[in-house]
Formats: C-alpha cells, structure tokens, sequence
C-alpha cells in the first residue's frame, strides 16, 4: 500500500504520542515502523536523563540517521521530535518527499502524559525547552497538523485521512 508515497514523519513535542500513533499508522499503512529515540546516541540518552536538553550540536548525528532510515524506506513511518524547521530540512535532504505529520497536544496533557509514563529518559521539566524551541509545520511544508487529543484510535484516523494517498 505504500508504493509511491514518500515516508512519513509523526512528529512532536515529548508526550505528544509520536510513537504510540507512528506505531499503529504504520500497522493501518502496512509499512515498517521505527522509533526516532532508537537512533539516539548513548551520549545523547544520558544528557536527556540528567534533565539536560541537546542542542543543535548533539542532534545532527542523531537527524542525519534518522534521515537514513527514511531514505531506505520510501513509505515507511518513524517518530521523530523534528521541533525545528532546520531539523525538517535536514530530513527532507536525506529523504526528500517526506511527509510531516505534526500532533498538537496542549501543554496541560503533555504534562499529564509525561508525569504518568515510566521507563522513558524524557522528564516533564524539560517540557518547556521543547515548546520553546517548537517551530510548528510552515504552510510551505509537506506536512500537516493534526488534533492528537482524544481517543487513540481517533487520533490514528486523523493521521491516516491526513497522510496524502499512494501514487
């Protein structure tokens, strides 16, 4: 079902549900899935576990493998946070026609979502350096934004209608 259509993109602020919805599109677009935090470097998981934001610096190795993955797989999907333009363009470099789907959440939920969650390196105080740096989807951008509230098998179908079809 993936023929022609360039990869996808689910991205986001932290708590946002990039992978829980990266995960089941993929399933419902029957294309292989990846979690952008498994390209992370080691050095790059112990500072967002100490509560230390990465800056550019830190995440252009980490992009740059991200980008790779996409460039492999022309339909596949992968979470991935992307929160700057400078970050988009650098995956579109790598795989161009990529496509971008952004989950907005309020701040209100992400903290919920982060304060509940175990077994992940993101704490919520460093929420607000995410959001600060967010630069959402620009109208030029091949992406769209979509309502990540509510049920997750709603949330999945917005990202799925919004997803451009094959060919």
């Amino acid at each position: 079902m993936a023929g022609a259509r360039g990869p996808l993109v689910v991205m986001g602020v932290s708590g946002a549900g990039k992978t829980t919805v990266g995960e089941r599109l993929a399933a419902v677009l029957g294309v292989e899935y990846a979690d952008g935090d498994a390209f992370h470097p080691a050095a790059n998981v112990a500072k967002m576990s100490a509560g230390v934001p990465l800056d550019d610096a830190d995440r252009w190795p980490w992009l740059d493998a991200v980008g790779d993955w996409l460039a492999r797989r022309p339909g596949g999907v992968v979470s991935c946070s992307a929160l700057k333009r400078s970050y988009r363009d650098r995956l579109r470099s790598a795989a161009p026609g990529v496509f971008f789907l952004e989950l907005d959440v309020p701040r209100a939920e992400l903290v919920r979502r982060l304060t509940t969650r175990s077994g992940h390196f993101m704490r919520v105080r460093m929420l607000d350096s995410q959001l600060s740096i967010l630069e959402p989807l620009a109208a030029d951008e091949s992406g769209a934004r979509i309502d990540a509230g509510g049920a997750i098998g709603e949330v999945v179908e917005r990202a799925r209608v919004a997803v451009p079809p094959d060919g």
